[in-house]
């Protein structure tokens, strides 16, 4: 997005450690808590299918059967999500179904469901391959592929119409964040992006932030900087719907996260989880992660 004033954010607003697990158990929360969801986003990596089912099957073998949805003693365990290149996508579900890790689309095309689009994919074959989540909107969409919010909303649609599961990225540039600008960017992108989402189907969202400056430059989003955005993102989920939504919803925190900067960032209390890029693409680090230790 590129940069705007306040007045014309507003105004849109208003009209829309080492790295081996740990040996203790993943942190948990109470039943009626957020569950907390940790995916691996691993963009256009690795080069083969080979490599996939190696990385998968890394993962798998490290995490064990930790990846549970509800313990023995009826504590939620973290959800587990990796988001692999669409040709990798049915050899990965094989990989990673014993261990309850589940698989996302890292992008779906909005449009229709068939026809003449060559090089498209649909959210149809994305579930008929064991996808659960799809990615809407990551920051390497919008600038990449120059997905504006009216596109990134028409997939949050198409997602919730065709059963699946959307995690919505949002975000602001270096420049938006020296200006100032971060919440007022997060705040038009929910709004564009979630224009036409019920309530009920809001219910099921997950919510990454990104800061694309902290996204494979070596800058650094502290940990309290990422809390206070989550804790704006949620106050205004609740303008849009109402506090029970945004009690609801998962909000991710996506910025280069690493081994050792995960305890920190999942001890704050708005942040239910981490979108994980490059460490996804190694499996000691990304169980690290998934194994996080809350403060």
């Amino acid at each position: 997005m590129a940069l705007m004033s306040k007045l014309v954010l507003a105004s849109a607003v208003a009209s829309t450690a080492a790295f081996a697990p740990s040996s203790s158990a993943r942190a948990s929360t109470a039943l009626a808590a957020r569950q907390p969801i940790i995916a691996g986003n691993w963009k256009l990596n690795p080069p083969t299918v080979e490599d996939a089912n190696a990385l998968a099957k890394a993962v798998a073998e490290l995490m064990g059967d930790e990846t549970c949805a509800v313990d023995g003693d009826g504590d939620m365990c973290t959800e587990v999500v990796v988001f692999p290149p669409y040709p990798f996508l049915g050899s990965v579900v094989e990989d990673l179904a014993d261990v309850g890790i589940g698989v996302g689309a890292q992008s779906v095309f909005a449009e229709a469901e068939s026809g003449a689009f060559t090089g498209a994919v649909s959210t149809a074959m994305v579930e008929s391959m064991g996808c659960e989540y799809v990615l809407c909107g990551h920051s390497e969409r919008r600038t990449v592929f120059k997905d504006d919010d009216a596109a990134v909303n028409k997939k949050v649609l198409r997602v919730y119409e065709d059963g699946l599961k959307p995690v919505l990225c949002i975000g602001e540039t270096k420049e938006e964040y020296e200006a100032g600008l971060c919440e007022d960017v997060c705040k038009v992108q929910l709004a564009k992006d979630l224009a036409g989402v019920s309530k009920e189907q809001a219910m099921d969202l997950v919510i990454a932030y990104e800061p694309v400056w902290a996204i494979g430059t070596g800058l650094v989003c502290p940990s309290d900087v990422a809390q206070s955005v989550h804790k704006t993102v949620r106050a205004f989920l609740a303008e849009l719907y109402d506090q029970a939504v945004a009690d609801a919803v998962r909000i991710q925190y996506g910025g280069s996260v690493t081994p050792e900067s995960v305890d920190e960032l999942m001890s704050m209390p708005d942040i239910d989880g981490c979108l994980v890029g490059g460490a996804s693409l190694v499996a000691e680090k990304f169980a690290r992660i998934c194994n996080y230790v809350r403060a």
